[in-house]
């Protein structure tokens, strides 16, 4: 056999095995739309929750920005007080404020109230600076329930609100329902 025919029959060998052999079709699996609609609902709900927590999260800090506060007590401040002879006709309970510059805020907050069925009814708030003045504001309807109170600096005329030294709550025999009580203090705090 010489080398042509060697060549003819491995070709007639692997074509008429080729050409015997049919091709098997394969088997492709059916095209699922509900799978499509299901991973597009899943996309498009991970998208929009995506973005509204973007947008969540940098609207509140925006908003965050105007409601910027400074708190000066943590807790309820408890205030016993005895205005009857022989007692002194005044009680005075200070918050002294550590060095800091509030005039960057603009108002004064406080809530109130009074405990066990006796209350001040009117409570004056005193705040002071550096340079001796004082600014005066009377909260009244201090009763029982908490009476949240939002002082602006417009309303307490001082001159320079950068070395304020401390906020004082008076108490006068002659300006309260109940001489005798306790009066609740909390929410001390300097916001926009």
């Amino acid at each position: 056999m010489t080398r042509d025919e060697i060549y003819d029959h491995l070709a007639k060998v692997y074509l008429g095995k080729r050409e015997s052999v049919s091709p098997k079709k394969s088997k492709a699996k059916p095209f699922n739309r509900s799978l499509l609609v299901i991973n597009i609902v899943i996309t498009a709900v991970i998208t929009i929750s995506t973005v509204y927590g973007f947008t969540a999260f940098l609207t509140r800090r925006a908003g965050l920005k105007s409601q910027v506060f400074y708190a000066l007590n943590n807790n309820p401040i408890r205030i016993a007080y005895d205005l009857n002879n022989p007692y002194p006709a005044t009680k005075t309970f200070s918050i002294t404020i550590p060095n800091k510059d509030v005039s960057k805020y603009r108002a004064l907050n406080v809530s109130l109230r009074g405990m066990d069925g006796a209350y001040p009814g009117i409570v004056k708030v005193v705040v002071a600076n550096q340079k001796n003045e004082q600014a005066i504001y009377y909260i009244q309807n201090v009763h029982t329930g908490w009476l949240k109170a939002s002082i602006p600096f417009e309303k307490l005329n001082l001159t320079d609100w950068t070395t304020i030294t401390d906020v004082s709550f008076v108490l006068e025999a002659w300006n309260v329902d109940f001489r005798r009580g306790t009066v609740l203090i909390d929410g001390v705090s300097f916001s926009n």
